[in-house]
């Protein structure tokens, strides 16, 4: 999957919010006032749904290398607005932040004032139905990754495509079934203590080696109530957009970042524990929490403002059950502070990766453990954390990248096993540390922005592919941000040897309109799908979320007049349990449904579900809007 410019949706880039990247982010105007007028008739009939049995199609070859020459990627894609999918399909309004005909990024002529491609659901609201006009929050970090301007061809006909098939009949899908000369630098890894992402509440974790049993059980009545909400933080004056990115549980504790500080919830009924005072926003967060309750961070050092952005150099590690930072350390490549694009906590060792270079700390004592070496030719660009710490490692010219993939020891240095990606794959995913699954885009091949083509299911004793996975974006709804946050993906987790991925929504079949979509499994030894299947049901969207010992945690986007579930799915016969229902009722669909599971972050844990944005803007006509809401059961 190539990484395609930024697509309809994307919340505004405000000069001095968030690191200045290497490549930069593109910036993007408001959003256009009123969405267009919705086509006549629905659609037709398409057939009935997907044929999980049907055959891998063919994909271009293991690292297919890419078009010499090509721009550096822009922006990563965010999210659609509107409601839950269910409604009948209408043509999509304009993009958010794209006034037409405004040309494309990079002087091609882009898809701005082109029809444009159906967001997820692929739906809009019936006629007569309120149109919201608040833009839907984007993900932590922007899953999927920005695609590079060869593509962008392709991105104008698929909207056409798209659309097309709205008219003319649905969307079909086919399911398919040592040591190193730089190692000095190398991310170190290692068991990870207190187990962060081993299927803990509220992390998405890396989705690893499944053990225990499931402790999320159906409650006597599933139908939830609104336990709180947090109304969106006012961003300063004169600037657009500012990240929140960040929010974890613990078993008294919700925690959300907010403009310039974290504050801690009362699980249930949302009263403030504490608030954590920081210089600048949260720039990146970890969702691994550790069994003591500490988390990483990177932050701003202040606020920026249109004079002087600020870059995000501050690594933190905070106490959630205290509400204070443990400490806060920076790093320099050469003589300037380095600029980190994420961070991660593995093997009692916090670790950020940039475009200059990898650094890390211990875990308690902040003290560090290595930092970029400006002779490097090559350097850490992220990392993976939970029970290993791994590192994506790029080396090569931009045109003729090759990445290594690192099992490493956090606290000598050396590298334990390491799997080289052959050139042309220029970004990877870290989906899970153990077993180590890496998501990729092979040969700019996704067509669809979500980040990934394939899965590599890697030895991370030896560093030997175990299997690959194919993952055709028109088929599969996973994301990942390969670019900046490297373990930042949605819609797929790991256990039981197995990768769960939702696929692409399509018809349900029958004489309705509906829509829907499942969860499938894949076996990590054998690269094949295992015919196992979660059906979302007529006009939901199933999104798996993270383990649960041997079960997998989804939730269910519903249609437009319902509310949404979350349901527990069991690892071995597939079975699915309700564990909650949310109210149907209009107020709190409207705040629900502006969380979408690809671009918010979404936590479950002790039958309690927070939703919270990534973003906080000042593009908005509504007299209130919400951060955070947050569901319980009795």
């Amino acid at each position: 999957m190539s990484q395609p410019p930024p697509p309809p949706n994307q919340p505004p880039q405000q000069p001095g919010f968030g690191p200045p990247q290497e490549p930069s982010e593109p910036q993007t105007p408001p959003a256009p006032a009123t969405p267009p007028t919705p086509p006549a008739q629905p659609p037709q009939q398409p057939p009935a749904g997907p044929d999980l049995n049907k055959a891998p199609q063919p994909q271009p070859g293991y690292g297919y290398p890419q078009a010499p020459g090509t721009p550096p990627p822009a922006a990563p894609p965010t999210p659609p607005q509107g409601p839950g999918y269910g409604y009948p399909q209408q043509q999509p309004p304009a993009g958010y932040g794209y006034p037409a005909q405004q040309p494309g990024p990079y002087g091609q002529p882009g898809p701005y004032g082109q029809p444009q491609q159906p967001g997820p659901y692929g739906q809009q609201p019936p006629y007569g139905y309120a149109q919201p006009t608040v833009p839907m929050q984007a993900q932590a970090g922007q899953p999927g990754g920005g695609r590079k301007v060869n593509a962008q061809v392709a991105i104008i006909v698929s909207a056409v495509v798209a659309i097309a098939l709205i008219v003319g009949g649905g969307v079909w899908y086919a399911n398919s079934s040592g040591k190193d000369d730089d190692k000095q630098t190398t991310a170190e890894g290692g068991d990870t203590k207190g187990g962060e992402g081993d299927g803990k509440e509220g992390g998405s974790g890396d989705g690893g080696a499944t053990t225990g049993e499931a402790e999320e059980k159906a409650p006597a009545a599933t139908g939830s109530k609104v336990l709180f909400q947090v109304p969106s933080p006012k961003v300063p004056k004169g600037v657009t957009t500012i990240s929140i990115a960040g929010s974890w549980l613990t078993d008294s504790v919700y925690a959300k970042s907010g403009l310039s500080e974290i504050t801690g919830y009362d699980r249930k009924s949302g009263t403030k524990k504490w608030t954590l005072d920081l210089p600048g926003p949260v720039c990146a967060a970890t969702s691994h929490v550790t069994e003591d309750n500490k988390t990483a961070i990177v932050h701003k050092p202040a606020m920026p403002s249109k004079t002087d952005p600020q870059a995000c150099t501050e690594v933190a590690v905070v106490d959630l059950a205290a509400g204070s930072k443990v400490w806060t350390k920076t790093a320099k490549s050469g003589t300037m502070p380095v600029s980190f694009n994420n961070v991660t906590i593995g093997g009692g060792t916090v670790a950020a990766g940039s475009t200059s270079g990898g650094a890390a700390w211990d875990l308690a004592t902040g003290d560090e453990r290595w930092a970029p070496k400006t002779s490097d030719s090559c350097y850490d660009a992220g990392y993976g954390g939970g029970a290993k710490l791994v590192a994506v490692r790029k080396c090569g010219s931009y045109d003729q990248r090759q990445l290594h993939i690192q099992n490493v020891d956090p606290k000598t240095g050396d590298v334990l096993a390491e799997y080289k990606m052959d050139e042309g794959i220029e970004y990877a995913a870290v989906v899970s540390t153990d077993p180590l699954v890496v998501a990729a885009d092979v040969g700019d091949s996704a067509g669809d922005g979500s980040g990934i083509s394939d899965f590599f299911s890697i030895d991370n004793k030896t560093g030997k592919l175990r299997a690959r996975l194919s993952a055709p974006g028109d088929e599969f709804a996973a994301r990942c941000d390969a670019i900046y946050k490297v373990e930042n993906c949605t819609g797929v987790t790991v256990g039981n040897d197995r990768l769960y991925i939702a696929t692409e929504e399509h018809d349900s079949g029958g004489d309705s309109y509906s829509q829907t979509n499942e969860v499938v499994a894949f076996d990590l030894a054998t690269g094949k799908q295992t015919g196992q299947r979660a059906d979302a049901g007529e006009n939901y969207e199933i999104f798996p979320l993270r383990m649960d010992g041997p079960d997998v945690i989804a939730y269910k986007r519903p249609p437009y007049d319902k509310g949404g579930q979350v349901v527990s799915i069991d690892g071995e016969s597939f079975k699915e349990t309700i564990l909650m229902e949310n109210p149907s009722t209009e107020a709190v669909r409207d705040v629900e449904s502006r969380m979408s599971p690809d671009y918010s972050e979404i936590q479950f844990g002790q039958g309690g579900l927070y939703m919270s944005s990534v973003y906080a803007s000042d593009f908005t006509s509504r007299e209130k809007e919400y951060s955070v809401i947050a569901f319980g059961t009795e």
